[in-house]
């Protein structure tokens, strides 16, 4: 199963340099499902992975002027607070199991993967349906923009350092639905929040990981970055439109498979 996990990888960072998300949403099945690791610690092992590959695809972005290094700032810093508390104090602290009732288990690592599964479920939604207007979003003044921006931040920091995850199935609805950006200007910008977050995250979570298998973490890292580039190739042949409705219907397959399979195991 492991050479199928290596290959499901090309896929993983494809999916970050096409749509500027999706890394983790594969990320952590992949490691769960195809290399036998525990939901707990595949979730430490994917903010590595998909962090380390979002680096090289923003650095890319970048180079191009699509990356809007201002909104990103803003929305990045609440969220590396709320995503290095949330590994780092959060989710040790939660009891495993959550509860028990007579022999019905309710175990720590079903809920994270439950609450992952919601959420990519619920943003794909936004994504899929989001329909407002320029006039809506114009309304907002400089300091409600900025204080909306740096909230969702916060919110998304934490909520992805919950799951584990990069966060782009949350960042580009936010920077998209919410704050207007144009779907490609999001892309690069979102690649640039997600390996800083993901990153400093990792680094919490190492506090409660002594033992770190580096050799798989860097292999998958280094085959992602090859899907990477295939991706950002790839995504110059697509338009916004299509791209977003894409990253919608593509999160929404993958949250409500994971949450079929998580629901029957309760």
């Amino acid at each position: 199963m492991e050479i199928v996990g290596y290959i499901a990888s090309i896929f993983m960072g494809l999916s970050l340099g096409m749509i500027g998300g999706g890394g983790s949403i594969l990320t952590v099945p992949i490691l769960v499902y195809l290399f036998s690791t525990n939901p707990i610690t595949a979730t430490a092992y994917s903010l590595f992975i998909v962090g380390a590959t979002a680096l090289v695809g923003g650095l890319f972005y970048l180079r191009k002027g699509e990356v809007d290094l201002k909104t990103g700032f803003i929305f990045a810093v609440p969220s590396f607070i709320g995503v290095y508390l949330t590994r780092a104090y959060v989710v040790p602290a939660l009891p495993d199991p959550v509860f028990q009732w007579g022999s019905f288990v309710f175990s720590k690592p079903l809920l994270i993967m439950l609450v992952f599964a919601v959420l990519m479920v619920a943003a794909s939604v936004s994504m899929i349906k989001a329909k407002k207007s320029e006039t809506q979003k114009a309304e907002l003044s400089p300091t409600t923009k900025f204080l909306l921006i740096a909230a969702e931040g916060l919110v998304v920091g934490g909520v992805t350092g919950f799951v584990g995850a990069g966060g782009g199935f949350l960042i580009i609805p936010a920077l998209v639905v919410l704050v207007g950006m144009p779907m490609k200007i999001a892309v690069g910008t979102s690649l640039f929040i997600i390996s800083a977050k993901s990153l400093i995250g990792f680094i919490g979570d190492l506090q409660h990981h002594a033992q770190v298998n580096w050799t798989l973490l860097f292999t998958i890292t280094g085959i992602a970055v090859v899907g990477l580039f295939i991706g950002m190739a790839l995504s110059k042949k697509v338009s916004e439109k299509g791209l977003k409705k894409g990253f919608g219907y593509f999160v929404l397959v993958m949250g409500a498979l994971i949450l079929f399979d998580q629901i029957k195991k309760l």
